[in-house]
Parts: structure tokens; C-alpha cells; sequence
């Protein structure tokens, strides 16, 4: 679970970090700023997940739970909310479904073999 997880939270930052370069704070001029935000702090809250669970430290397992509970809610609520969209039309949802749901499901069996 760590170096899947790991690996993915850093496919999750370099895409954060190219949103940044490219667009700047507000990447999603559909949005509102505060979800802007959200997405762009997610640049470095998902490298330090990233880097704590490499290193075997518990605190990556909960903060990666922490971030893909909140990312799952905030795409959820942009896509049905804002987009007025559903999560059949969106590919990029389902995966962020399926990686949510392998996070937090192997998490608690994980934790325990941390420091």
C-alpha cells in the first residue's frame, strides 16, 4: 500500500504542481477560489504524504487518508455541485473513487506495521 500510494500521491502532486505553473493559484476559472486553493495546496500536501509514507511513518498513512477523503469530497461536490455533471461522465472521478476507496480500505492494516 505505501509505495502504490506513495507513487500515486506523486503522479497527484506533479499534476497539482503543473496547474500551478501553468495557471497559477486559481487553475479552475469555474471554481471558486477557496476550491482553488484547496486543489493548489494539494501540490505540497500530496508530496508530503508522499515523502512521510515513503519514510514508513504513520503520519502519511492519516494525512493521505485526510487528503483523499477531502479531494474525493471537493471533486465531488465541483462535479455534481458546480458542473452539475455525474460520476459516469467522469473518468478522472471513478479513479479518484477507486484510489479513495484503496486508501482509506488499507490504511487501518497498514498504520499498525508503521512508526
Amino acid at each position: 500500500m505505501c509505495a502504490t500510494a506513495a507513487v500515486l500521491l506523486l503522479v497527484g502532486a506533479v499534476s497539482h504542481v503543473t496547474d500551478l505553473l501553468h495557471h497559477g493559484l486559481q487553475p479552475y476559472d469555474w471554481a471558486p477560489r477557496w476550491l482553488n486553493f484547496y486543489w493548489s495546496s494539494l501540490a505540497l500536501l500530496d508530496l508530503l504524504a508522499a515523502a512521510l509514507l515513503i519514510s514508513g511513518k504513520r503520519r502519511g498513512t492519516d494525512l493521505a487518508c485526510v487528503i483523499m477523503a477531502t479531494d474525493l469530497a471537493a471533486n465531488w461536490y465541483a462535479t455534481y455541485g458546480i458542473q452539475h455533471s455525474n460520476l459516469a461522465a467522469q473518468p478522472g472521478l471513478q479513479r479518484l473513487v477507486a484510489f479513495t476507496a484503496f486508501v482509506l480500505g488499507t490504511a487501518p492494516l497498514v498504520r499498525r506495521h508503521l512508526s
